[in-house]
């Protein structure tokens, strides 16, 4: 993986995780985990919070990420059950 070292873009990398960990666990899919990051970057690249360098990195660590299934867990710790719908 393409390491961090601006500490702005680790802050923002914990941030989108965690919001992303927040869907997931609220049985958000992948493609909406997927939407949910590209409209962060974007505002990241808008605003031009990190230098250009920092935000390909932060781009590319994040792309790794969240097309990584063990990257999240289900409610139960299981990652196979995270994305199954809430049977009432």
């Amino acid at each position: 993986m393409t390491a961090l070292q601006d500490p702005e873009a680790i802050r923002h990398f914990q941030s989108l995780c965690d919001a992303c960990q927040e869907l997931a666990l609220r049985h958000h899919g992948p493609s909406e985990l997927r939407l949910y990051a590209d409209g962060y970057l974007h505002a990241l690249r808008r605003n031009q919070t990190l230098d250009p360098l920092s935000q390909r990195r932060f781009e590319e660590l994040v792309d790794r990420w969240i097309r990584d299934p063990s990257s999240f867990v289900g409610p139960d710790g299981d990652p196979r059950r995270l994305f199954e719908t809430e049977r009432f």
